[in-house]
């Protein structure tokens, strides 16, 4: 047989390393479509493995981080070839990457076919069984692609066992428990995919709502992210030991306590250790760099969830674009990084000032429409009592809005509308579960005790 070149692209195979060295966001978007196989060069596949080995780590594989890798091996690194992939750069690198993948397939293919071939003029095998492995071997040629395909039937027969399990009453929430009882019946708890849009006027707990979620999603077990834009780690931890205590948090950080009251607190801790928040130092308001950040904590940690407050004072990187634009950016984002990774993000998100009515509609997300519309659901936070006014409507008029807030799901792409009330303990800013036996209720005729 002629001796002939086996299908390469050496300058296509450098641009797509050089690109995900370069742009650490790069990697997330092709990796799929890659695997060893894919590089012809040795030293272009050494660089991949290292980048492989890099990210299963949770690091960001850059240049230095590769080369470092690099030089952990026995084999010797040529500088001078690497610097010169490091610097290849691409913004078409998904079609570079489609090509190699296609040419490490049709090698594979001509490997294949040339091992058979031998085999065919050596006549030692039963030809039956050698057509079926020839067949074998084809079909698991594009095996990687086809593993995250699945059929309609597929996706129906896993509703219908979740419907018999819920028939039974051996039903768990397919998604992340909040602890609000009426929010997890209706949505089955945080939805994995989902971008979940926290909202609110000053001052109304978003922030308290967002950390009380948390908290009850990591009891239960689930990993979770935090990203607060304003608040040290500290200060959303004594928040949450003060939701555990009933000390308030203000006072954990700042006051000596008395020893009834530190001990408290320490019972509280007990239970929360193990609890599995995470919080990165590294996170500022870049918004490339959270995604970043998730990106690794799924990897590292395989957080269930994440939490970003709050969306209006992301930096998107996009100087010419308007405020409405770079927020429509950071949702669609946040939203697609969600799908990828297979996880829930709660984005805060304030709302603009309407003081002639202060009960909070979709149509005041501050910035931009488009947070709604990215959004999977949106949740309003209302605390009349921050008014001195009582609840709007005939279906809670009669609750007495001290100690409460009114839930109020406004968008829900799967699960529809629904509003419910819940407790708020304003010392220790913990939201709490009420059931309809449970609301506080107040005499139309009367003041409301402020």
């Amino acid at each position: 047989m002629e001796n002939r070149l086996l299908p390469q692209n050496p300058e296509a195979e450098k641009v797509v390393l050089g690109s995900i060295m370069g742009n650490h966001n790069v990697l997330s978007s092709i990796e799929m479509l890659l695997d060893d196989e894919s590089f012809y060069y040795p030293l272009h596949k050494r660089i991949w493995q290292a980048i492989q080995t890099i990210d299963r780590r949770g690091d960001c594989p850059d240049m230095i981080a590769v080369m470092a890798e690099l030089n952990k091996q026995p084999d010797p690194l040529d500088a001078f070839q690497f610097s010169q992939i490091g610097t290849s750069y691409s913004s078409n690198v998904y079609q570079h990457a489609t090509h190699i993948s296609e040419l490490g397939k049709r090698r594979r293919f001509i490997q294949i076919m040339e091992v058979f071939l031998a085999q065919g003029y050596a006549k030692s095998r039963d030809l039956q069984e050698l057509v079926a492995e020839v067949e074998s071997q084809l079909k698991h040629l594009y095996i990687e692609s086809q593993e995250h395909v699945h059929t309609l039937d597929e996706a129906m027969n896993n509703v219908l066992r979740q419907m018999e399990k819920n028939m039974t009453g051996e039903g768990e929430l397919s998604g992340t428990a909040t602890g609000f009882s009426e929010l997890d019946e209706k949505s089955g708890g945080l939805q994995t995919s989902d971008l979940v849009v926290i909202a609110g006027d000053t001052s109304q707990g978003k922030t308290s709502f967002a950390v009380t979620l948390a908290r009850n999603a990591a009891m239960k077990g689930a990993s979770i992210a935090y990203y607060s834009l304003e608040m040290k780690k500290e200060q959303i931890a004594a928040r949450i030991m003060s939701m555990q205590s009933g000390i308030a948090a203000h006072k954990i950080l700042y006051a000596p306590l008395k020893p009834n009251q530190f001990e408290e607190v320490a019972l509280g801790v007990t239970k929360l250790v193990g609890t599995k928040i995470y919080f990165d130092d590294r996170s500022t308001s870049s918004l490339d760099t959270i995604l970043s950040s998730i990106r690794s904590m799924q990897k590292k940690y395989r957080i269930r969830g994440a939490v970003v407050d709050y969306l209006q004072i992301l930096n998107v990187n996009m100087r010419e674009a308007s405020k409405e634009a770079q927020m429509a950016e950071a949702a669609r984002r946040l939203k697609n990084l969600a799908k990828e990774l297979d996880i829930w993000i709660l984005a805060l998100s304030q709302l603009n000032r309407d003081h002639s009515h202060q009960t909070p509609t979709l149509a005041r997300l501050r910035d931009s429409g488009q947070i709604g519309e990215a959004a999977d659901i949106v949740i309003l936070i209302h605390r009349p009592e921050m008014y001195k006014k009582r609840y709007e409507g005939d279906k809670f008029e009669k609750v007495d809005p001290k100690g409460t807030a009114l839930i109020h799901i406004a968008k829900g792409r799967n699960i529809g509308t629904h509003e419910f009330i819940c407790g708020f303990d304003s010392e220790t800013t913990r939201f709490y579960d009420l059931t309809g036996c449970e609301l506080p209720f107040a005499d139309l005729e009367e003041e409301i005790p402020f």
